[in-house]
């Protein structure tokens, strides 16, 4: 069965990688990978990419988002994405894995930061003129570090990393809102449900098994999504399959019917229904507008 292209850290100048760790100038890294970025593709690490010039269009798993001077873009693990840009752009990218932050700072999780809550977040902010300079000098330091085999540079550049993540939050939370209310147990919660779902959601679709994998009820737990994200666990568990699913019709040439069966369907028609239900199109629709 034909999948997405996954890029992995080490596919981007081996020889000067730390493995789990990677930094260029935008232009740069775009014109080295100009093969790839204006093409569906999926990473396995978290992304970072902080916009000075250009404009365009960055769509992330069927949601576009536009692409200004002052725009930063976060890209979890998994996150389908591609590129299209109408000027040539500038600015920064960085990519880690989780290992590389969660090493240097052992009591802290990326998940912390608010853009990594949750893949319902949205994977982007705005900034404003008067904040893109201060972070840019950190973005760019970011990058001189890593071109550099200088001592404690990786911890250097972990703390740069932190700096960096720590002063979006603060601005992402102001603009967004996002989970303002929610308790720290709560986000913690939703944390490992959606690692969970993202584990069993091809065969297990009720929200009694992740309640009990878990170890709460299921009514506990459909409190906690309804209050961080309002909505229902049965809501996310279909959200996942839905994603997967579109991914599947839109960017692999299988039939639809497999990838149902891949999805846990194996009666098609209940597939299309589901499907449907959600997107108001059946899946072979889907496939022949997006690609339009």
């Amino acid at each position: 069965m034909k999948t997405i292209p996954i890029l992995n850290i080490t596919q981007f100048e081996k020889e000067e990688s730390l493995t789990d760790f990677y930094s260029n100038d935008l232009k740069n890294h775009l014109l080295k990978n100009k093969e790839i970025f204006h093409k569906p593709h999926k990473h396995d690490f978290f992304l970072c990419v902080f916009f000075l010039k250009g404009s365009g269009v960055h769509e992330v798993d069927f949601n576009s988002y536009e692409v200004l001077p002052g725009s930063v873009f976060f890209l979890m693990p998994g996150q389908t994405h591609y590129w299209k840009f109408d000027e040539q752009p500038e600015g920064y990218i960085f990519f880690h894995s989780q290992d590389f932050y969660e090493f240097h700072f052992s009591n802290k999780k990326l998940q912390q930061f608010p853009f990594y809550y949750s893949y319902n977040n949205p994977p982007y902010i705005n900034l404003k003129i008067d904040k893109i300079t201060a972070l840019a000098s950190y973005f760019n330091e970011v990058n001189l570090e890593f071109y550099q085999s200088l001592p404690f540079n990786k911890q250097k550049i972990a703390s740069l990393v932190d700096l960096i993540y720590i002063d979006l939050s603060r601005l992402y939370i102001n603009k967004k809102a996002v989970h303002k209310s929610s308790t720290p147990i709560y986000l913690q919660t939703l944390s490992v449900l959606e690692t969970t779902i993202e584990e069993f959601y091809k065969t297990e679709k009720s929200a009694k098994f992740y309640a009990e994998k878990l170890s709460i009820t299921a009514k506990h737990l459909n409190r906690i999504t309804k209050t961080t994200l309002n909505k229902t666990t049965t809501e996310l568990i279909t959200e996942r399959i839905i994603l997967e699913a579109k991914r599947l019709i839109v960017h692999s040439d299988n039939s639809l019917s497999l990838i149902g069966q891949s999805l846990g369907y194996e009666d098609y028609a209940y597939f299309s229904k589901v499907f449907k239900l959600k997107t108001h199109k059946t899946p072979l629709e889907f496939r022949k507008e997006y690609r339009l």
